[in-house]
């Protein structure tokens, strides 16, 4: 089994020690102890059930780190009171409820918590990464990271809830890990999906399955974003034939489903959005008027400047784009990434000179190193036209 496999269990023992009564950031720490000698014990000999195993070992690694004995008393009390008691590494895992895992996700996205320790917590407490893991997917130095995760973990601990927990917060931290992309030697992309694909599992809700199709749909075209030589490909320049073609199918099987519920949200939208352009062979035939008319759904739904912004890209192309620039005039000039929309439409509407500026404004702005490249190049292709 490797490490991979391992995490999968994470949420699960984590649980369980929290529902024994362990303090949520001891218990946190007595598992990632327990994984760390399951990477070294099981490939000399695994255990025959695996999770039994963590559970055993995680919860005598948190009684010895517990100091006062009437406290260790009163927790092993609960322990055998709920289960039998385990005798040892190979013993068999009590049963999990599906809502100890949920109530990990609310915990780790509790409205406490900042947007980055959330994440930070999450990934560490249900995806089971470690603090160097972490660390290296966000480029900050595993000090700081392991600051950030033992204040958000003394935030949550001692946290209880009498109430369903906010579902809408648990997708958008699952969304900003997708959107964090890959960096170091954790695929953030990947991991949201699994995390997503385990929420969906356990719990009914519509949303829940929009928020997986939509990662399913953007990660499938992944392939075919950058040339061998590292440069950014837009979406109308892609090789379409590199996209995952299970992975749109599987998501758009998803979003059908979440769909016929009749309970939309943005997730929906967004994911009914990429659905569009992945449905068709060439840019070219991409349905723009549908995606307009999505777009109208989901502004009605967030009323997001990100929304208005990306809105007037397809208004331009479904409607021409001096129709796109008039829609761009409803977006404040701030918003991100809003000088190379208006840069795009510009040169569509024939102004070279105008757009070159844009697009060289917009390289100074943009957040990260490949797309800079690539705004750098359209401005200089604008700037410098090749001679007839």
């Amino acid at each position: 089994m490797d490490e991979t496999e391992l995490r999968h269990f994470t949420p699960s023992v984590l649980s369980i020690l929290v529902r024994r009564g362990a303090d949520f950031a001891a218990a946190e720490d007595a598992v990632q102890d327990a994984l760390i000698e399951a990477l070294q014990v099981w490939p000399h000999g695994p255990p025959t059930e695996p999770k039994g195993w963590l559970v055993a070992v995680a919860w005598r690694r948190f009684l010895d780190a517990t100091r006062a004995d009437a406290a260790r008393r009163r927790r092993e009390r609960l322990a055998d009171a709920e289960h039998h008691t385990a005798s040892g590494p190979g013993a068999a895992a009590p049963t999990i409820a599906v809502d100890d895992t949920l109530h990990l996700y609310f915990l780790c996205a509790h409205p406490s918590l900042t947007p980055s320790s959330a994440v930070a917590l999450t990934l560490r407490a249900v995806g089971g990464l470690t603090t160097r893991q972490i660390a290296q997917a966000y480029l900050v130095p595993e000090s700081t990271m392991a600051q950030r995760i033992s204040r958000a973990k003394r935030t949550v601990s001692g946290v209880r809830f009498d109430r369903p927990g906010d579902v809408a917060t648990v997708l958008r931290v699952l969304y900003l890990v997708f959107n964090e992309g890959y960096s170091g030697d954790v695929d953030l992309v990947a991991e949201a999906t699994r995390l997503t694909r385990q929420l969906a599992a356990a719990i009914d809700h519509p949303e829940v399955q929009g928020l997986l199709a939509l990662m399913l749909l953007h990660h499938a075209r992944r392939d075919a974003r950058f040339s061998a030589d590292g440069r950014l490909i837009p979406l109308v320049d892609q090789d379409r034939s590199r996209w995952d073609t299970a992975a749109i199918t599987e998501g758009v099987d998803i979003l059908q489903a979440a769909l016929t519920r009749d309970r939309l949200g943005e997730f929906q939208a967004q994911a009914a959005i990429a659905a569009l352009h992945a449905d068709e062979p060439t840019a070219a035939e991409t349905d723009w008027v549908q995606i307009v008319e999505w777009y109208d759904e989901l502004t009605r739904l967030t009323d997001s400047p990100i929304v208005r912004l990306n809105r007037a890209v397809a208004v331009g192309e479904a409607d021409g784009p001096r129709a796109g620039l008039a829609a761009l005039t409803e977006v404040d000039g701030s918003v991100p990434r809003h000088a190379a929309v208006a840069a795009y439409l510009h040169e569509r509407d024939g102004d070279p000179a105008t757009a070159a500026r844009l697009y060289a404004e917009a390289a100074h702005h943009a957040p990260n190193l490949a797309e800079r490249e690539h705004l750098v190049r359209q401005a200089a292709r604008l700037s410098n036209p090749p001679s007839r």
